[in-house]
């Protein structure tokens, strides 16, 4: 036990890291290093597990940003409100599935995590952009729709949120990617919630998780900062493990 907690800690550090430098994609490898590296047995648990943390760490991050002044609140709120119903819908309808075929349709999902870290980001758009109902109208849906599939997956789904809401409002990269926390920190406690209630969330795990990535998170400004001339390596790099870690996880699924 204590060694499977050492290496929760060891994990969450590294999540935190990878969130710290490259703003997303990270959360998703905390459901694959529960199963293979810690040792969760069931892949409810695990999901519901790296559920919970993601929702913390994403918290702390939310915090940091809201005192910079890049989320914009009322869209973000919008967004993540809608989505929480999905979230728990999500949530509902992956504890019916049979764990081995959630994990299998769980690396595809990694596996678009990796290939959407690949495309080229753009940071144009409207830093002042303000809700109306027009805007309302688009980012409920999308919300509603991006929250089932985190729900679904437990994953925190930043890699969907950041481009709807640029797609839905013209905001820029930065504040989508601010924003986007919000849901983030809502998708992750609706779906922890609801694997909570059925007890399928590994407490001490959780906790090793979170300070880990507490840790993490100290370390990767400075990581950052090192990498900033060789940022979009850096990334496509981190691409190409996740979607190398999807490979593995369907491997092992199918296996």
């Amino acid at each position: 036990m204590v060694v499977s907690l050492g290496l929760a800690t060891a994990g969450g550090a590294l999540i935190g890291l990878l969130l710290a430098v490259f703003g997303g994609g990270g959360s998703v490898l905390a459901t694959p290093l529960l199963l293979y590296v810690v040792g969760v047995r069931d892949p409810h648990v695990a999901i519901g597990t790296s559920a919970a943390a993601v929702a913390v760490n994403a918290l702390v991050g939310l915090g940091a940003q809201a005192r910079a002044g890049q989320v914009k609140w009322p869209c973000a709120l919008v967004f993540g409100g809608a989505g929480l119903a999905g979230a728990l819908i999500g949530a509902h309808l992956a504890k019916m599935i049979d764990g081995e075929q959630l994990i299998l349709w769980f690396a595809g999902a990694m596996a678009l995590v990796g290939l959407s870290m690949l495309m080229p980001k753009k940071d144009e758009g409207d830093a002042g952009v303000h809700l109306t109902p027009a805007l309302t109208r688009r980012l409920a849906p999308l919300g509603l729709g991006v929250g089932l599939a985190a729900g679904f997956f437990g994953i925190g789904g930043g890699f969907l949120i950041v481009p709807g809401l640029m797609a839905a409002t013209g905001m820029t990269l930065a504040n989508a990617a601010a924003s986007s926390l919000v849901s983030v920190v809502l998708f992750g406690a609706a779906t922890s919630a609801s694997y909570a209630l059925s007890g399928l969330i590994d407490w001490p795990v959780f906790a090793a998780l979170v300070a880990g990535g507490a840790l993490g998170a100290l370390a990767g400004g400075r990581v950052s900062r090192m990498l900033a001339n060789r940022a979009p390596i850096a990334r496509r790099a981190f691409a190409v493990m996740v979607l190398a870690t999807a490979a593995y996880v369907a491997f092992r699924s199918l296996a």
